[in-house]
């Protein structure tokens, strides 16, 4: 029985992670373990600081900022840019080898940085780009793999969900993450745009051009005026949100909130924004604040625990303990973040794993602005990995009958693969993260 107790909160980590693959719900699996053993470790008296705790993390006024961004992501899936968007960058970069993959790469670029929500955006390029990579003779292995990785850009491209959860979880200012995150999402976009054009050159019958004639028929001077129209709305949407935090005129909330009301703008402006559209968007909305919020209940309540039961303690214990240094130990955490991506949910691993391994790192001296943008990005790669990549189920949902799952799991190993690539090159170049919010923020 002593060892039991002593062992209260690893007992109780490894029954939430159990109830998680075993399929049930998330907050309920958080919240319901560690209402059961905050009753065994500290009696009924545990449930007078609770309240209080939770009270303490739902008033953080950043927060308002996840049901302002979701917003804007929503509300942008209903207006149609995404559409118009994908169809004339095919279009500019066709005379490119890959130059379909291309586009579809600089799209999910455009769109993490004006929604920041993964499925909406992976549903959104499935749908639209997948039929006609297909019509084109490309890959089906390339062409699921680029519109997968491409659509967890959201992720790490600011602005993005998890960056304002992992500020708020780590106590890094939003700001300097979202200006922190930039050059290593434009690293992956290059990174991305390079293996698909050597894929392009040296097995060209994997990504066939668009045929000349086609192109011959759209003059130069169209084609300018499509990109233009294009590419207008969503560069006016991202400068008035990243402008406006990157100039100091707004915070990351306040910014959220302008990146609502400018999507509304831009949906009514396309005659998409009608009482139903509205309706819907608001549901949307609610439905994706409610799930965050509800495991951030669960998780605040899960962690209140762990610390009670010197869990926190024990595991920093025993990763220190770790002949590796500094480096070595950065390795293991990031491992474990990794692994778990294979499993869990980005939002279950900020909640639960990051507040308990971030901490040690910090005790180490690293810097919390380029952890936590290391952690985003590994983060990121946790919507590719098998078996439960929600990316990849995102896709397959919306696929072409011909597309078998074996073709998505083959498809995005490479991006995989580069995705490690640039956590590797971000982790050996440190200015990559540091440099810029030092230049603009003066951080």
């Amino acid at each position: 029985m002593e060892f039991i107790h002593q062992n209260l909160a690893m007992i109780m980590f490894a029954s939430v992670f159990i109830l998680l693959l075993l399929g049930y719900p998330v907050a309920f699996s958080l919240g319901g373990v560690s209402l059961i053993f905050g009753l065994i470790g500290f009696g009924p008296q545990f449930f007078q600081l609770l309240p209080l705790r939770i009270w303490g993390r739902m008033t953080n006024f950043t927060l308002l900022a996840v049901p302002l961004f979701v917003y804007m992501g929503v509300m942008l899936e209903r207006s149609g840019l995404a559409e118009e968007l994908l169809e004339t960058m095919g279009l500019a970069f066709a005379r490119l080898r890959g130059g379909l993959a291309i586009s579809v790469v600089i799209v999910g670029a455009l769109l993490g940085a004006s929604t920041g929500i993964v499925g909406a955006t992976v549903v959104t390029m499935g749908l639209l780009s997948l039929p006609t990579m297909l019509k084109q003779n490309y890959k089906k292995s390339l062409a699921t793999g680029t519109v997968a990785a491409s659509g967890t850009l959201g992720q790490i491209i600011p602005p993005s969900i998890v960056l304002v959860l992992l500020g708020t979880i780590m106590n890094v200012p939003i700001g300097d993450l979202f200006v922190g995150a930039l050059i290593p999402g434009l690293i992956l976009v290059v990174l991305y745009i390079i293996y698909i054009s050597i894929i392009a050159t040296v097995k060209p019958e994997w990504a066939p051009p668009i045929p000349q004639e086609y192109l011959d028929s759209i003059s130069k001077a169209e084609m300018r005026k499509r990109v233009m129209k294009a590419l207008l709305p969503p560069l006016f949407l991202i400068v008035a949100v990243l402008g406006s935090i990157f100039a100091g005129i707004a915070s990351p909330t306040e910014a959220a909130a302008v990146g609502a009301v400018g999507a509304t703008l831009l949906t009514a402006m396309q005659g998409k924004l009608n009482l139903k559209t509205l309706m819907e968007v608001m549901k949307g909305t609610t439905n994706l604040t409610c799930m965050v919020f509800i495991i951030l209940v669960g998780a605040t309540t899960l962690g209140l625990v762990f610390r009670g039961l010197n869990g926190d303690a024990q595991v920093r214990d025993l990763i220190l303990g770790l002949p590796f240094g500094k480096w070595g130990i950065l390795s293991v955490v990031m491992g474990i973040i990794f692994l778990a991506g294979c499993f869990l949910d980005f939002i279950e691993i900020t909640f639960i794993i990051v507040p308990v391994l971030a901490p040690i790192m910090l005790h180490l001296g690293v810097d919390p602005l380029w952890l936590a943008v290391l952690i985003a990005v590994n983060l990121q790669t946790s919507f590719l990995t098998p078996p439960f990549g929600f990316s990849l189920f995102y896709l397959k949902g919306v696929s072409p009958p011909e597309i078998e799952t074996i073709d998505i799991y083959r498809g995005i190993i490479p991006f995989v693969i580069i995705q490690i690539i640039g956590l590797l090159i971000i982790c050996l170049i440190p200015e990559s993260i540091t440099w810029l919010p030092k230049v603009l923020l003066g951080g």
